[in-house]
């Protein structure tokens, strides 16, 4: 606490001492002081290193002085230390092993007169010249400089890593280094490369040829969201690529260069069909006819876990260590369905002839037999957490993606973690309204949930802790097919990541955070990069006031911008009315909004007489979907498939009883049915809606049936039922569940559910 409090003086006091100087760093330093005064570069300002024999050195303040003249235009000549040039006002990159502030720690001083970086390690010197980038303004301009500070810096966590998926969709050389080069902006130091899946083998096995031409080589795409169509349709647009050993090769130099860790994923035992397509021997039936998997989601058909597998993925995993000279090697381990090891007679007798419990202690023999190899060839696997399931692997690292559970458990098992919970760390998803942003797997991520995340489990205890190495971020690309796209998702949530796994312990601003990054994404444009500006975002929840009035509440993360907003239907501007509180509506209305940083809102709020009012389940809800018990009568409907949040989830039969409160006339009453067929989610197959006085004697009933085509896309369909001039103080809305999936369907005579938003009573 101590600490904190020394480090919110410097920070107070900086910002009181200097009036023009901006500081706009992220990952934010460990300690920070702002100081008055510039330092100006100009044609004359060296990079001068010392010692002036270290080559690692130098290699730094070269691709410093490149990312300055690419920024900002300016040339600046790399020297070695000497007494004339130490003097002088330059920026000096210095090796000090004295200093304490471990391998990627550095001091930065910034006065008038020279730029002072040290650290005990090249790497240290690296993200030093990281922050002097952000020091620097954005875009070339007459006069370059940077402003005065004192900084001594150095990260929270070891591990700081993004991912990137290229199975689904492939992505450039070109690409993958652009990847890399924003990550080492912001301090993240290693990275995730998905390289084999279902959907695709991306990199060159030159004892399997195979792998590249055929496993390579997707026939085709699913249209749409997953549950988008029943049945799923396809796009018929071949999808192909993979990298060459000598790509490979290059990517690891350059990411070596901007002190990134690669480490390559093999997918193993599940996630195989690909290289089952190019070699189906590998399969539990090697007669199949395999193709590259077409589809999104996971495949039944797996490695065998025969010893001609276990050859061929020892012999793929020793030409994979020949290129990547990481510490780690990924082997997935995630999401291995045992339909196929439960219908084969040779993996049955191995469970028995290996007295091994069932197809989970299947799955950790054939993990303990892959890491044993690697461990023989001093390399360590990390796997996703399913490898927990059936007895962990004596040295794994575990990545815990299913929530924290599994990131705990095996911190408890004295077992390396990273976290990358979907809840916090899946950029798959979507960061804004889903009505109005591209096409996603799903979720909701909003870049402040995402800085929200604290990546030090609280339920472990001071020595368990230590095992958690730090956090990382995933992109999967099954909605994103373009490097454009993929920027869009990444950024600028990943840079939040950044600071989530660089900065200290203690409490984390995100309004000062959203602040310093307003003013460092036109870094990310300069790049250029495709960033999403959903931190201009504007958001609007309901509440009642004190006389029961529909109330909507605007927020925005910009703290600086301010709320314009109309209800009569008009784009607004910086002329319409402003937003200064909770906006009272005594009609349906659609709000629309904007702040001039360029946040947008249009959202549509029903006012009806059951708006507010309470309600009851006769049949408790299997789900968290209501946890609150407001979502049915809350004004907001819900807008389409893709956004889940709006909808109640009911998995058995719907009794719902509304009280209005006094016994009022009631003409209608209306709510909304999902139609997501391939999800399971059928319509009901009738609603029952009742009007009563007392909640005993329901008088006026009307049922109707649902009418839809099975087939066709996700829908949402309305049910309305007109009573004319009935009475009554309470609504009662039951509906019957489809019951099970009907012969055809993927998962026939699995159960049903149905879901629905709003029940407006007018």
């Amino acid at each position: 606490m101590k600490y904190l409090l020394f480090c919110l003086f410097l920070l107070s006091n900086s910002l009181i001492a200097q009036t023009e100087n901006q500081y706009n760093l992220i990952p934010f330093p460990a300690r920070f002081a702002g100081q008055e005064g510039q330092f100006t570069l100009n044609s004359t300002t060296r990079i001068v290193v010392a010692p002036a024999s270290d080559a690692s050195v130098k290699s730094v303040a070269q691709t410093f002085a490149g990312q300055v003249k690419a920024a900002n235009g300016l040339s600046l000549a790399v020297a070695p230390t000497s007494a004339a040039l130490a003097k002088g006002p330059h920026i000096f990159l210095s090796l000090n092993k004295k200093l304490t502030l471990g391998d990627e720690g550095y001091k930065l001083t910034v006065t008038p007169g020279k730029v002072m970086a040290e650290a005990s390690t090249a790497k240290g010197l690296f993200y030093a010249a990281q922050t002097m980038r952000q020091l620097l303004p954005v875009g070339q301009s007459a006069t370059v400089t940077m402003p005065a500070c004192a900084i001594t810096d150095k990260p929270r966590y070891g591990y700081r890593g993004l991912h990137l998926d290229v199975s689904r969709h492939f992505m450039p050389v070109s690409f993958v280094k652009k990847f890399i080069d924003l990550m080492a902006m912001h301090k993240q130091n290693t990275f995730h490369w998905h390289l084999t899946d279902d959907q695709g083998w991306r990199i060159e096995i030159k004892k399997y040829p195979k792998l590249t031409q055929i496993g390579s080589k997707r026939a085709e795409s699913i249209v749409g969201q997953y549950y988008q169509n029943y049945p799923q349709q396809f796009d018929g647009k071949p999808v192909s690529g993979f990298y060459t050993q000598n790509d490979i090769k290059d990517v690891v130099r350059y990411a070596q260069s901007r002190y990134v860790t690669i480490i390559p994923e093999i997918e193993m035992p599940g996630h195989a069909q690909a290289a089952l397509a190019a070699y189906p021997e590998l399969g539990c039936e090697p007669g199949k006819n395999y193709q590259v998997f077409t589809q999104w989601g996971v495949s039944d058909d797996v490695f065998c876990p025969s010893e001609k597998t276990f050859s061929f993925l020892q012999d793929v995993l020793t030409e994979v260590m020949t290129l990547f000279p990481s510490k780690y090697i990924h082997i997935g381990g995630d999401e291995c369905p045992k339909t196929a090891w439960k219908k084969s007679a040779f993996c049955q007798e191995l469970i028995k002839k290996n007295n091994l419990k069932d197809e989970h202690g299947l799955q950790s023999y054939f993990i303990r037999r892959m890491e044993k190899f690697l461990n023989s060839k001093g390399r360590s696997i990390i796997g996703w957490d399913e490898i927990l399931e059936g007895g962990l692997a004596p040295n794994a690292t575990v990545m815990s993606w299913r929530g924290t559970e599994g990131g705990i458990a095996a911190a408890r098992q004295k077992h390396n973690v990273i976290m990358t919970p979907g809840e916090f760390c899946y950029l798959d998803h979507y960061q804004g309204n889903p009505v109005t942003e591209p096409l996603a797997i799903g979720g909701y991520l909003p870049i402040d949930q995402v800085y929200a995340y604290e990546p030090m489990p609280a339920e472990l205890s001071a020595a368990e802790q230590k095992y958690i190495l730090g956090v990382q971020g995933n992109i999967w690309t099954e909605y994103l097919p373009t490097t454009e796209l993929v920027e869009y998702m990444a950024y600028p949530r990943a840079i939040a990541l950044a600071e989530i796994g660089w900065m200290q312990t203690g409490p984390h601003n995100f309004e000062d955070f959203a602040q310093r990054l307003k003013n460092h994404l036109p870094r990310l444009g300069q790049v250029p990069v495709n960033y999403a500006k959903r931190l201009f975002d504007i958001t609007a929840s309901t509440q009642s006031n004190d006389q029961g009035q529909l109330q909507v509440v605007l927020k925005k993360i910009d703290s600086d911008s301010r709320i314009f907003y109309t209800l009569n239907g008009k784009e607004p501007n910086e002329r319409s009315t402003e937003y200064i509180g909770p906006i009272t509506l005594t009609k349906t209305a659609t709000v629309r909004a904007m702040t001039p940083s360029g946040g947008r809102l249009t959202q549509t709020f029903t006012l009806h007489k059951g708006k507010n009012k309470s309600y009851t389940y006769a049949i408790p809800l299997e789900n968290k979907s209501d946890q609150d018990g407001k979502k049915l009568t809350d004004g907001v409907r819900g807008e389409t498939p893709r956004d889940r949040r709006q909808w109640v989830n009911f998995f058995g039969d719907m009794d719902v009883l509304v009280d209005l409160g006094d016994v009022t006339s009631v003409t209608k009453v209306s709510l909304n049915f999902l139609k997501v067929i391939l999800e399971k989610n059928f319509p009901p197959t009738s609603v029952d809606i009742a009007l009563s006085k007392d909640g005993v004697d329901f008088k006026e009933a009307i049922a109707q049936p649902i009418q839809y085509e099975l087939n066709g896309p996700w829908d949402i369909l309305p049910v309305v039922a007109d009573f004319k001039t009935a009475r009554a103080r309470y609504v009662r809305i039951r509906a019957k569940n489809v019951g099970a999936c009907p012969a055809g369907h993927p998962n026939a005579g699995e159960k049903t559910w149905f879901s629905i938003d709003e029940i407006v009573v007018e």
